[in-house]
């Protein structure tokens, strides 16, 4: 991975933070890393934990960047998320999957806060 992509990377999840501040989330980590996979970031929305995909592009130009996150994405992202609440024991709290789309264009973010971007089907297994 090139060192503009890091940084554009890590430029994306840094205002993404601050929307979510913004919307009233609690920031509970970020950059959440285990052997199965990364959640950008964990927060908590009122009752919800809620697992953060930031996904960020110069342009739209080859589409959306959260249609960049495929299935097998959204799966790595679910056993990650499984993870998270059995460590911390909150298997029984709600939770949810958003993403934080962003684009730069002529400098300036454009963000897009999905809420419940995805879920899980049925045909998941840990």
């Amino acid at each position: 991975m090139s060192k503009n992509h890091i940084f554009l990377g890590e430029l994306g999840e840094g205002v993404a933070v601050q929307l979510l501040k913004e919307q009233g989330y609690k920031i509970w980590k970020r950059n959440y890393k285990t052997k199965l996979g990364e959640i950008d970031i964990i927060a908590k929305d009122k009752d919800t934990v809620c697992f953060i995909e930031v996904k960020t592009r110069h342009s739209d130009k080859f589409g959306s960047p959260e249609e960049s996150i495929s299935e097998s994405k959204q799966k790595k992202i679910a056993r990650v998320a499984l993870l998270f609440l059995k460590e911390m024991n909150l298997l029984d709290k709600k939770a949810r999957f958003d993403v934080v789309s962003v684009v730069y264009s002529k400098g300036e973010p454009q963000l897009d806060l999905i809420k419940n971007a995805f879920e899980l089907g049925a045909t998941f297994a840990y």
